[in-house]
């Protein structure tokens, strides 16, 4: 059975798609306003999804600067933000200051951009908050059930401080869509297919469907669940040419695709698909590596979320994740050595947002350099999302998000698990 030949869904992003996500942030509206109104000026509730809103004025003073781009320290460093963008960073001295901003005195702890969660679910606005406050002032969407996420992306633009920029990915192209069948009317048609979404219509419609809701990437599966007892990671439940099908719709709209996956045929089919991220990809193998390699394809292997397996107390994820860590690590030490790009992501979900800073002290663990270890968090995570201009440094033009932490991170990344302040848009959160 294949999906009815209709046009498909309008190319804009409708109130009906806003409302969706919308639904699960109910009872946040008057914390929301009470923060923008102290946050920032002239933010505007509705209107152009587009706008900017302004951010705050802060210089942040008195700490040691790292630019994870050069691996350059500044110490007695000063950050100067201004309406939410970094206007300059430097040696104390040689900066100008200006008098009618507010002054966070970092006390000698060292500063750094905020972090980027390339791989996380936001489905509340108690999620996003606590992302922030975890450190992950960016993020990339691993999905949402009900478009949550494109709701938690306008609640970034209009209060900065409880929520990080996301880029969102709606929901999941999956065969078995499940109740999400009920997240626009124009899904609703699948739920009569028999095979689920496996077709090349259905596919397509899915995507479509995204896509016309407002997502800024398409988010898939190649393989079963880790997380599921009763799932095979192993099991394949896409083939290359229905991997193909999904790419090629989100191209022609300029989108990319994140692909959830664990076998090593499984990660081959996706990234010779075309796919622009591969996620967990524990079993990856040598020769699909150098495909991403010479691709740009980005890894994103959410080392954290199998270490969390590892302490499940059901006995079969349990056993699932101390299997699969160390051969995850070791795959993603091999991806760096051969130059495959890394993003950071801990795969949070289910009301629980672990923070970015474990999943650094992770790759630190599987071998990277400590510094290449934080650049998975900021400047590669950045690139992956298309914010390599604005995300990741804190350097003129930049975003002003920032995390002060206790402790050289270039000698101990695990500091980044515990920022002692966050800085969102110029706000101190």
């Amino acid at each position: 059975m294949c999906v009815a030949a209709t046009p498909p869904p309008p190319a804009r992003l409708t109130r009906r798609g806003i409302l969706a996500g919308a639904a699960a942030l109910a009872g946040t509206v008057a914390a929301a306003g009470t923060a923008g109104a102290t946050a920032h000026e002239g933010a505007a509730v509705g209107g152009d999804r587009t706008a900017r809103v302004r951010g705050g004025h802060l210089v942040i003073r008195n700490g040691t600067l790292l630019d994870p781009a050069t691996g350059e320290v500044t110490e007695d460093a000063v950050v100067v933000i201004r309406d939410g963008t970094v206007r300059a960073a430097g040696r104390q001295g040689s900066v100008s200051v200006p008098q009618d901003a507010g002054v966070l005195d970092a006390h000698g702890r060292w500063i750094l951009p905020g972090l980027v969660d390339a791989h996380i679910h936001l489905s509340t606005a108690a999620e996003a908050r606590d992302a922030v406050l975890k450190g992950a002032t960016s993020a990339r969407s691993g999905s949402t059930s009900f478009y949550q996420d494109i709701a938690v992306r306008e609640l970034a633009r209009h209060s900065p401080a409880l929520a990080p920029r996301l880029t969102a990915a709606g929901v999941f192209v999956t065969p078995d869509l499940g109740e999400t069948v009920l997240a626009d009317p124009d899904l609703t048609p699948l739920a009569r297919l028999r095979e689920g979404v496996r077709s090349a219509e259905a596919l397509r419609r899915v995507v479509e469907v995204n896509l016309a809701r407002g997502t800024d990437v398409i988010k898939t599966r190649v393989n079963e669940r880790a997380g599921l007892p009763d799932q095979d990671p192993l099991a394949q439940v896409y083939s290359h040419e229905q991997l193909a099908e999904i790419v090629a719709a989100a191209r022609r709209r300029g989108k990319g695709v994140l692909c959830h996956s664990y076998s090593e045929q499984g990660c081959h089919d996706a990234v010779t698909a075309g796919i622009r991220s591969l996620e967990h990809g524990a079993f990856v193998g040598e020769r699909t590596l150098h495909v991403m390699r010479r691709r740009g394809t980005y890894f994103t292997p959410t080392l954290t979320a199998i270490a969390g397996l590892a302490e499940s107390a059901n006995p079969v994820l349990a056993e699932r994740g101390r299997a699969y860590l160390p051969v995850l690590k070791r795959a993603v030490l091999a991806a760096h050595e051969l130059g495959v790009p890394l993003a950071a992501g801990t795969d949070s979900s289910g009301g629980t947002v672990r923070p970015v800073g474990r999943e650094v002290e992770l790759m630190r663990a599987a071998g990277l350099p400590a510094l290449d270890a934080i650049r998975t968090a900021t400047t590669g995570a950045a690139r992956l999302l298309g914010a390599e201009r604005t995300v990741g440094r804190l350097a003129r033009g930049f975003a002003g998000d920032a995390i002060l932490v206790d402790g050289d991170p270039l000698a101990d990344v695990s500091v980044l698990q515990r920022p002692v302040t966050v800085v969102r848009a110029g706000i101190a959160v």
